[in-house]
């Protein structure tokens, strides 16, 4: 009983130290219930889709997809095209989500491709990917659009008359589907219509992991040998889950950005992807395991510590920056600890059954 309490809060250890650092801060910061929990709300729908896209590749032994940048970059440049295009409101958010498809599919592949290469390394490597492409999509947009892909709004292009401004304005696209729908209960906003999108996308993830595809991505996580030799195309089932992750990402980073008003052109997705990592880690999830229960807990918790650090920081050291240095530390700290803990007990499961095989031969010797 006490290692079965020991192995359950060594596995809760990072969402255990979130509930404490948010019991702590809550009160020091002293935003009310109402605030809050409409500020909690309002996250849940802008990120909670974003996160849904890691289950799928963390499903088929891939891990954390740092990768999901290329989705959001992809849904930056639809969005792009929308506003050029002057498409508005709930038609213009799906007609964004259409127009990344395409682009989504293709840097999903090409990620997908890439990451069978590093078999074992697909962290890092994905990372890198989001790097180098991130490259690529500020020369696109920077210096391409405008004499190659046509832009003919002055309002989006730079005043040498190509390349995209640093703020480009969804005013008229604006928490359109937030609004769709909403009720308001006790002074707290709950956005049906983008709820029930997430719902629905929980949903569909559970209705995928019961299909063939699904099951052949958990064959395919828990041994590539075994699942190629059950005759499961190892290499293709992978790629087609980076491409489903990359697409999902493209539509949360179209919610995302619906809720925010505005796109910064050259900076909305550096960090999408490490914070909804991090979020998913603050969740309980790791590496190789994740569910839907750790999406909706690590945005609780992760969001509710973004909210109350700053001004508990305020009121702790009279200077809010030591919270809003403590909240980016924290974030990075979170992957950090959960990838050493995970790689910890990976060491650990391997010596404890390198000893029992050694007990065993033992045992058969002295038979």
């Amino acid at each position: 009983m006490k290692k079965s309490f020991k192995s359950i809060l060594l596995d809760n250890s990072v969402p255990i130290m979130f509930v404490i650092i948010c019991a702590i801060c809550i009160p020091l910061s002293g935003f009310s219930p109402t605030y809050l929990i409409n500020e909690i709300i309002t996250r849940l729908g802008r990120n909670a889709f974003l996160i849904l896209s890691l289950l799928i590749p963390i499903m088929a032994g891939m891990g954390l997809n740092f990768g999901m940048t290329l989705g959001a970059m992809a849904a930056e440049i639809a969005l792009i095209f929308v506003s050029d295009w002057q498409i508005w409101g709930i038609p213009g958010v799906v007609l964004a989500m259409i127009v990344s498809i395409p682009i989504s599919v293709f840097l999903g592949w090409m990620c997908g491709t890439l990451l069978n290469m590093a078999k074992g390394r697909e962290m890092v490597t994905s990372y890198i990917i989001s790097y180098f492409l991130n490259g690529v999509y500020q020369l696109v947009v920077l210096y391409m659009m405008g004499p190659i892909i046509p832009i003919k709004h002055s309002s989006i292009k730079l005043p040498r008359g190509y390349g995209i401004r640093n703020t480009v304005s969804l005013l008229n696209m604006r928490q359109c589907l937030d609004n769709a729908w909403a009720i308001r209960i006790q002074g707290v906003k709950i956005p049906i219509l983008t709820l029930c999108i997430i719902a629905l996308m929980c949903l569909i993830i559970v209705w995928f992991r019961r299909t063939k595809l699904g099951q052949d991505m958990r064959a395919v996580g828990q041994d590539m040998e075994v699942a190629r030799s059950a005759g499961i195309a190892v290499e293709r089932t992978r790629i087609i889950s980076i491409i489903i992750s990359t697409v999902l990402a493209g539509f949360g980073m179209v919610i995302y950005l619906q809720n925010m008003g505005n796109i910064s052109t050259y900076a909305s997705h550096s960090q999408i992807g490490m914070f909804c990592i991090a979020a998913l880690l603050v969740g309980g999830a790791s590496v190789d395991k994740a569910s839907i229960g750790n999406v909706f807990l690590g945005v609780i918790l992760f969001h509710l510590m973004f909210i109350v650090a700053p001004k508990a920081g305020a009121v702790i050291t009279g200077d809010s920056m030591i919270g809003e240095y403590f909240r980016v530390f924290v974030s990075y700290a979170v992957i950090t600890v959960a990838l050493i803990m995970y790689e910890t007990k990976k060491r650990n499961q391997k010596s404890n059954a390198a000893r029992q095989l050694q007990l065993d031969q033992e045992a058969e010797e002295a038979a």
